[in-house]
Order: C-alpha cells, then structure tokens, then sequence
C-alpha cells in the first residue's frame, strides 16, 4: 500500500506541543502559540510528523545564511513602515532606512569587490527580497538605487564608468534613477521616442525628448532624491539610429534643482508604493560627454563612428536588457516572500478564530471549515511551488551573472524563465493577498493586520519590470521557435520529448508520452479513477501533455505567419494572442510543478517527505482541476476521473494538510518582528481564550442562561 492511499485514522490528543500550534493538536482545538520554531513535531496519531527546522532550512535554499542575515536586520523597527505616515514623511523615513542600509554594508554583495562588493549576485538577490517583509518602499527604492541605477553601470558600462560612478552610487552619495520607461512606451522599449544624437564638433551627446508621451516616466528617484540618471535613447550618429542605448546623465545639482534642460514631475500619490519618489523626467538639448555613453555593447568614436561587439541590431538590444533581468528575479522572490507574510497571517488567525456553533458548547475555529481549508490551503501549495521554483531561477540567474554558465543559451533561457515565472507569482501573490485579506474578515481589513497595505502595494508588481501579458507572450514565442527548430525536419517520434526537453528533469516522457486517453464512459468507484492521475509519472504527464498540444495547436494556426505580408502576420498572432499567453502560463506552471518535484525528491525526513508529497498533490491535481474542461474536451480525461481529482481534494488531501497547516507557515520562519499582525501574533488567541473561559465559568457556577430555542425543543419534545 503506498503512503498516499493510508487509511485515515482518528486524530488523538498530541504528545508534545509546539508553535506548530494545528500540526500538533486534535482538529478544533488550537494549541498555544509562542514556542521555538523548530523542534520536531510530534503530531497526532497516525498523522505523519514534521521537522520543521529542517523543512525551513530547505525553504531558504543556497543563500540561507544571506536571507537570515537580511531578516535580523529587518527585525529592527527603524526599518518598519509605519502605516499611519503621509507621503512625504514616508518618502523621508525610505530614504532614511536606505542610508541604515549602506551603514550596515548590505548594498554591495553583488558588486566587484574593488568596490566593497563580494560578487555574489545570488545573496544579493536573496537578502534584497527580504526586505519587504519590513516595508515593500523601502525594499523597491533600494532595488531602484542598487538594483537597476547602479547595475546598470556595472553592467552595461566599462572600467572608466565604475570608477567615476560606482563609489558615489553604492554609498548613496547620489542616488540615481533608472530613465527607461516612457509615458507613451512602456513594455515597448526598443520604441522610445527619447534621443540621443552626437554632435562631432563638440565630443558631446544631445539628448533630447521630442514630444509629451516621450517623458520618463514612473521612474523612483526622479521626484525628489535622484541627483543622476541612466537614459535609454535611441541612439543617433551621422544620420543613423543605432537603437536603443544607456547614457548617464546628471539631473539635479547639488540643492536639489534640476540643472538646465532638465525638468520634471512628481508622479504623486500613487495607490501603493508611496515611501518612493517616482517622478517623471524630460530633456531639451541636455548635453554630456561622448565617454557618458554606457558603452560595453556599443561606442562611438570622437568622428562619430559607431561600433558593437554584436552585430545583430536586435540581439545587441536584447542583450543590453538581458543584463538587467535581476529585476524580475527580484521581482519574483519578493512575491513569494509576500505570500509567505499573508498565508502566515490568515492561517494562524484562521486556526484561532472561531464562529459558529459546533454543537459541544463551543464554536467552531474557522480552518476547519472545508471552505476555509480550500480558500487557503491550496494558495499555500502553491507559494510553496513558487518558492522552489524561485530557488531553481536564482541558481541560473548567479550561474549566469558569476560567469560559471554565460553563454547566450544561458542567457536566453534565464530571460525566458524570468518571462515565465514573474508573471506567475506577482499575479499569484495578488491572489493570495486577497483571499487572505477576505479569510480574515473585517480584521483582515485593519491597517494594523497588514494585509490591505501588502495588497496596494504588490499591485504594481504585476506591471513592473514588464507588463505580465507582453512577458508571457515573450516566453510563448520562444516556445513556438524551439518547436519550429525541432520539429522543422523531424519525425513523430520527436514530439514525445518537446516538452520534456523544455523543463529539463521530466524523465518520465523520454521514452515517450504515456497517453491517458479514456472512454468516455469510465465506471468505477472514484478511489480507482483517482488512482489513474494522482502519482507522480501521470501528474507529470498531464500538464506536460497539455503545453505541449497546446504550442503544436498554436504552431499549427501559425505555421502560415512567415509567408505572410506583417501586417497579416500581426493580424493573425493578434488573433491568437489569448492563446498564446495560456501556453505559456501553463508552461510557467509546469515549471514551477517541476520545481516542487525535485525539491521533494531532495527530502530525507519521513514526515516532511509525505506531507510534503501531499502538499505538491495539492499543487498538481489544483492546477490539473483548475483545466479540467481543457483535458475533458481534449480526451484527457472523463468526466469520471474529472470529478475524482476534485473529491479526493476535498476528502483526501485537505483533511490531511490541515492539522500541518500552521506548521506549514512556522517553516517560513517569520518572527513576530516580520510579521506584526495581532491577530497571527497573540491577540486573536487572547480574546478566544478569554470568551472561552467567560462561558465556561458561567457553566461551571450554574449561572448560564437557558436558550430559548432549548426551551421551545423541551416543549415540543413533551408534546
């Protein structure tokens, strides 16, 4: 019999309680908070138990010892937001909290170490995202000020660039901003309407804004603090536009006023995000040095003459810009590290909080509810599949940018999976903020709780650093040209291993796909259907199968576009533009299913490995279910089999993973520093305990009130 098909046994009182407070407790009966996070859980009979120092310690990944650091610092309150603050004074307690930051030396990890730096671009990344759990302003300025201003000098300039600037940008001596988006170009930045033409008789460069929707735009910095910035133009020598590049460009002087040619706007009050000054920035005939050119992909000579290592117009550009992918992987670490603080708040509430009478004089603690279980339970499956998956893109993204994987496949599958996992998990933490927020009723929806705020401010996540529609449709079409080359004078056969050969691990599929075709007519009882699609091998098959029909369907409709004129072939991508993105998020979810998979492959500890299996359960058959009328329509699977993915959620893995669910969030190891909800940090239990207590007094003396509803059941019981 394997673990999964167990029978359930009847929970029994615990031996040993810790802060894994359900894991180690009868359903309905809440166990005290506060204790070590930690200690290995004892839980109820026949329950499996969970190590849950050792299930964090895999959590935090390669740069454990980088996030920790991160988290005791963000421990102090000097670094808290505080809620009640206006706009301004929350712009100067973020600028404030960045000079903290320098104090501490925890801005330089990722630079050359002539610089103070440890070129350890991985820690610098882990430690970044940390941040947000003490303000998501602070942890963005800071992205602005070291993560996009100063990377982007490293990056994209050359010796004589990080010894002018770098020093001056690490210590905020003069704090920078990123001059890239464009009111009227945003995803589209090879567009930009902002130039940069040289003028030969003066060695100099005249950048310009030639109209409204040319502006900078929504740039940090650019309002109040930004003394420099890095302008993308289009760049422009003896009457050619060589496409867009990076200058860098002083912008204030050192009153703050913007120095001649330059001017600007405060965005203003924004619906989240406001411990930031983003402004916007346009140019009239602003002149700098030839040598302000950011010149590692592309220079030009005092006669004007432009040259480039890359050749390729368009792979010069995506280069520039494949430099600066750290933003979405920062992006999408920082979005599982929200959910983490969301699910931690909502579930610990959710296991003290009562309502409704249960029947035996007490009411009922919410996540026992199965709604309540469905609400949360698979979001934490799935910020779990997220975490591993960030894991797994953070070693490419250090691989790529230590040097030690750096070729331009390297780089464009790094470029690619940050287009397939940013949108995923930003979209994903809007999600579970929210149903978070709404699990915790009006309490959710106090400032103090955390949530309301969290939400705001994760909202801008989804179009930072990309529009998530435009980065999918990135990765959909990276999709399609591998399928092209496969398949280009392939035999069947090939097919089998398209997908598999896309993520990498999918061994399963290597002798070909195990089809699941079904009659449409399926009998049998539901554990039987179940047992068809729950393993491993068959989840993998199933969302594999699907990416993989669904990029040949696409190839399919497509396969005329290149004989088109581009005006039709943009017609006709337009025309399956929505189906170009649902390939690719269901390619970013299997990814993300893999991610999990291998992480509980890694898994020594029993207990962890089996609530840990059910958990991915959770995730796969969650996403599997989430498709169900693609795979019935399909032939995938019957309707029978269809119905049993959704009864063994609700009566197996459910009623499994709740009595771990706490112990669940205690592995995200998040001190009461770091979450700072009352109602996840004491308060919520107080009042339970309390209200409790009054009552049972009450009983106990004799003095409880008859219900009226009691006395009418007496009456009609006598009649």
């Amino acid at each position: 019999m394997s673990t999964i098909d167990a029978p359930r046994r009847k929970a029994s009182p615990t031996k040993k309680t810790t802060s894994a407070e359900q894991a180690a407790t009868p359903l309905g009966e809440p166990a005290p908070a506060g204790a070590a996070v930690g200690e290995s859980i004892v839980s109820a009979e026949g329950s499996p138990t969970l190590d849950v120092a050792a299930l964090g310690q895999q959590l935090m990944g390669r740069w454990a010892d980088s996030r920790r650091a991160s988290r005791e610092l963000m421990k102090r309150e000097e670094f808290h937001r505080i809620p009640t603050l206006g706009m301004d004074e929350h712009r100067d307690r973020v600028l404030g909290q960045l000079k903290l930051l320098v104090e501490q030396g925890s801005v330089h990890r990722a630079f050359p170490a002539e610089f103070g730096g440890d070129d350890d671009h991985g820690g610098f990344i882990a430690s970044f995202e940390e941040l947000l759990l003490a303000d998501p302003s602070m942890q963005i300025k800071s992205g602005v000020q070291w993560g996009l201003y100063a990377s982007a000098i490293l990056h994209l300039g050359t010796a004589p660039h990080h010894a002018a600037w770098l020093p001056d940008a690490l210590d905020l001596t003069t704090p920078g901003a990123f001059a890239m988006t464009e009111t009227g170009h945003g995803s589209d930045v090879s567009a930009v309407g902002t130039t940069a033409t040289y003028d030969a008789a003066n060695d100099e460069w005249v950048i310009h804004t030639p109209f409204r929707a040319a502006w900078k735009d929504y740039l940090g910095n650019a309002a109040l603090h930004g003394r420099a910035a890095v302008v993308f133009a289009q760049l422009i020598t003896r009457g050619v536009n060589h496409g867009v590049h990076a200058f860098y460009v002083p912008i204030r002087d050192e009153n703050g006023d913007f120095l001649p040619g330059v001017g600007g706007d405060d965005d203003g009050l924004k619906g989240g995000l406001n411990g930031i000054d983003n402004g916007r920035l346009h140019f009239t005939e602003v002149r700098v040095p030839r040598t302000n050119l950011l010149n590692r992909y592309g220079d030009v000579d005092e006669n004007g003459v432009y040259t480039s290592p890359i050749e390729s117009p368009g792979r010069r550009f995506f280069t520039m810009l494949g430099t600066l992918v750290q933003g979405r992987v920062s992006l999408d670490g920082a979005s599982v590290v929200a959910s983490k603080l969301a699910l931690t708040i909502a579930i610990r509430y959710g296991n003290e909080r009562r309502q409704f009478d249960g029947g035996d004089e007490n009411e009922v603690v919410l996540l026992d509810y199965q709604r309540h279980q469905r609400r949360l339970l698979p979001r934490l499956a799935t910020t779990y599949a997220m975490s591993f998956a960030h894991e797994v893109f953070l070693e490419k993204f250090d691989a790529v940018f230590s040097g030690t994987a750096d070729t331009d496949a390297d780089r464009e599958d790094l470029e690619t999976l940050a287009a397939a996992l940013k949108p995923l998990s930003t979209w994903a933490a809007l999600d579970i903020i929210q149903e978070a927020r709404e699990a915790c009723g009006g309490q959710g929806y106090l400032a103090a709780n955390r949530l309301t705020q969290l939400r705001a401010d994760m909202d801008i996540y989804a179009t930072f650093e990309g529009d998530n529609n435009v980065l999918l449709q990135l990765v959909a079409k990276r999709l399609l040209t591998d399928y092209s080359r496969t398949f280009a004078k392939a035999d069947a056969g090939v097919m089998a291993h398209y997908v598999a050969d896309q993520v990498g691990e999918a061994v399963v599929n290597r002798s070909g796909l195990r089809r699941l075709a079904q009659s449409v007519v399926d009998f049998g009882s539901t554990a039987r259907s179940i047992g068809y699609v729950r393993d491993t091998a068959s989840q993998r098959q199933l969302l594999t199968d699907r990416v993989e029909t669904m990029v040949a369907e696409l190839a399919g409709r497509l396969r005329s576009a290149s004989k088109l004129p581009k005006r039709e072939a943009a017609a006709l991508f337009n025309r399956h533009q929505n189906a170009l993105i649902e390939a690719a998020k269901a390619h970013g979810e299997l990814l993300q299913w893999e991610a999990f998979t291998e992480a509980l492959e890694t898994i020594e500890h029993e207990g962890n490995r089996q609530v840990m299996t059910w958990l991915r359960d959770l995730f796969g058959l969650g996403l599997i279910e989430k498709n169900l009328a693609w795979y019935v329509i399909h032939g995938r699977l019957s309707d029978h089999r269809a119905q049993a993915i959704t009864d063994y959620i609700d009566d197996r893995l459910l009623p499994r993973l709740r009595p771990h669910a706490v112990a669940l969030t205690d592995a995200f190891e998040l001190a009461p520093e770091h979450i700072r909800a009352d109602i996840a940090t004491g308060a919520e239990k107080a009042r339970q305990d309390e209200a409790r207590a009054h009552y049972a007094d009450l009983r106990a003396r004799g003095l409880a009130p008859i219900d009226e509803k009691d006395l009418i059941a007496a009456k009609k019981a006598k009649r």
